[in-house]
Parts: C-alpha cells; sequence; structure tokens
C-alpha cells in the first residue's frame, strides 16, 4: 500500500486492510484544516493529525483539548468504553487521531468476560492495566496476566490473533488501550510485558515505553515516548520532547485536576500539544498523567 493510501485509509476511519477486523465507518469529507502558527516543519494536507478542530479555550492555535465527558461512550453491558478517538461504532471525523496516535480506550470490562480471540496486524497495540487483573492470549504462544503497575505491548505486523479477558469472577477490571500505527510494517509480531515500580513515578516522570528495545520500559517500531508521573497537589515537573521537531505530545488525565502549559485539565481530559519544547505541568490535585510522545506525521 503506498504511503498516500495510508494516511487516507486512516484518516477516513477505514481501517479494515491495515488491522485485519472489520469497520463499517463510512467515507467523509476531510475537514478544512486550521491555521497553525508558524514552524520550521512543514505541514500538508497528507499528515498524520491535520483534521484537528483549534482549541478554542486557548489563544494558541498548536493545541487540541478532549474534555472527558465529549468523548465517545459505548456501553455493552459487560463493556463500557470511553473513546478518545473514532472506533468501532464511534464516528467522528474531527476525532481521527493524534500524529500517529489512533486509538485510546479508557476500558471497563465485567467479571470473566472479555474480547474474543480476534486480528490485527501493522499496528503497535500498548494495554495499561489501571484496576483488576486482564488475561492475554495469542497465536505466538503467550498466555500471560497483566495488573496495575504492568504495561504491555504487541507488534502486529504481519498478522496476529489475540483475546483479552477480566481474569476475576468477582472484579471488574479497568484499562487503556492504545493503538499507535508503527513506522515500519509487515514486521515478525511480538509480544512483551514488563512490570514497572511505581514510586519511581512519585512527583517525577518515569518512562514506560520508547522507540528503543535497551531503554526504559517497553518499545515499539515508531519514534513515540510514553510517560507516567503521579504527582502530589501542589508539585510540578517539565517534559523536554526528545524530537521537537516532528513530535506532539498528548496528555490525558488519569486521576485529579493539572495544569500543562497553562491549560487547566481535569480527569479524564485528553489534551494535545505540538510545536514546543517543553511541557511544564502542575498538580492542581494530587494527579496521575500518563504523556504520550508521538510523530505528529507518518513517516
Amino acid at each position: 500500500m503506498k504511503r498516500k493510501d495510508f494516511l487516507k485509509n486512516a484518516l477516513t476511519g477505514s481501517m479494515a486492510a491495515l488491522l485485519g477486523v472489520s469497520a463499517k465507518a463510512k467515507t467523509i469529507q476531510k475537514p478544512e484544516p486550521a491555521e497553525h502558527k508558524k514552524s520550521n516543519r512543514s505541514f500538508d494536507t497528507n499528515q498524520v493529525g491535520y483534521n484537528h478542530l483549534p482549541n478554542k479555550e486557548t489563544k494558541t492555535m498548536n493545541t487540541i483539548l478532549h474534555k472527558a465527558d465529549t468523548r465517545g461512550d459505548a456501553n455493552h453491558g459487560w463493556l463500557h468504553s470511553k473513546h478518545t478517538f473514532s472506533f468501532a461504532n464511534y464516528h467522528n471525523p474531527e476525532r481521527m487521531n493524534f500524529g500517529v496516535l489512533r486509538v485510546l480506550n479508557d476500558d471497563t470490562v465485567s467479571e470473566s468476560r472479555g474480547f474474543g480471540a480476534h486480528p490485527h496486524r501493522d499496528m503497535e497495540i500498548v494495554s495499561i492495566p489501571l484496576e483488576g487483573d486482564l488475561k492475554h492470549q495469542d497465536n505466538m504462544g503467550n498466555e500471560t496476566v497483566i495488573k496495575s503497575g504492568d504495561i504491555q505491548v504487541m507488534s502486529a505486523g504481519t498478522g496476529v490473533m489475540h483475546s483479552e479477558y477480566n481474569n476475576s469472577p468477582e472484579h471488574p477490571v479497568k484499562f487503556l488501550q492504545i493503538w499507535v500505527m508503527p513506522n515500519k510494517r509487515n514486521v515478525t509480531p511480538r509480544y512483551d510485558q514488563i512490570t514497572l515500580n511505581t514510586a519511581d513515578r512519585k512527583n517525577k516522570l518515569q518512562q514506560v515505553l520508547s522507540p528503543n528495545a535497551d531503554d526504559d520500559g517497553v518499545w515499539i517500531h515508531q519514534n513515540a515516548w510514553f510517560n507516567m508521573t503521579n504527582l502530589d497537589d501542589g508539585n510540578e515537573v517539565q517534559y523536554h520532547l526528545n524530537d521537537t521537531e516532528n513530535n506532539g505530545v498528548y496528555a490525558f488525565i488519569l486521576k485529579g485536576n493539572a495544569s500543562i502549559n497553562g491549560q487547566a485539565l481535569n480527569e479524564r481530559d485528553g489534551f494535545g500539544i505540538w510545536d514546543v519544547e517543553s511541557l511544564d505541568i502542575k498538580a492542581d490535585s494530587d494527579t496521575e498523567i500518563l504523556l504520550m510522545e508521538v510523530p505528529m506525521q507518518l513517516n
């Protein structure tokens, strides 16, 4: 598939050919791009994530704000999912992705229920458990359980089948399901998970994902870095982008309230920002935050 066609599919939600799963989203007209501030990066109509609306709550045009209550809401009884970006039956042409960050689902799965075996391909799939135990099985022979404090990654590559179930018969499991479009296609599928020391993110940043297999956290086929932090009320940290030329950061507030570069944020709000070198983060209460630095354009 040519790069232009890949981008078109990603932006219109026609992901079936890429992921190996069915998609019913209709073809949409791409909205007119909002005016961005000048930078040394060239923005063109093929840029992934260029379909953002301007953030009307700030004076700068290099941000996008997604309030928690504006997310897609899918309640299937056994599964309650909040979609930051278009997914499954939730289709919003103005909420397709942030750069190569394609999916951010905030999932709650009932006791002993889950997702049966289903296929993916050419996608980096990251799971971060928030509460409870999540059981994973795949056709690579992996059968594991991840829980709060763990992070799981799967490079779907040429194709993989997997299932995810709540491992508890008594309590729901809550986790983030994150999809990142890779910079390499048709790679050999792979799986990894690690247990993190959450004390290492107390009032500081803890890297949990990077492009480097020898670096802290898990790694993926993309020039992306994820960090997590648990801040006490009033504490501040600064995040410096690893790639200021090409990347932006999407911040997701897991708990509490915080301010990032002057933007007030509440629990489960999402805030994307690009054309910056760093983020100034202040906790306005005890707060937990996930930072996802990703390329704004697919290479």
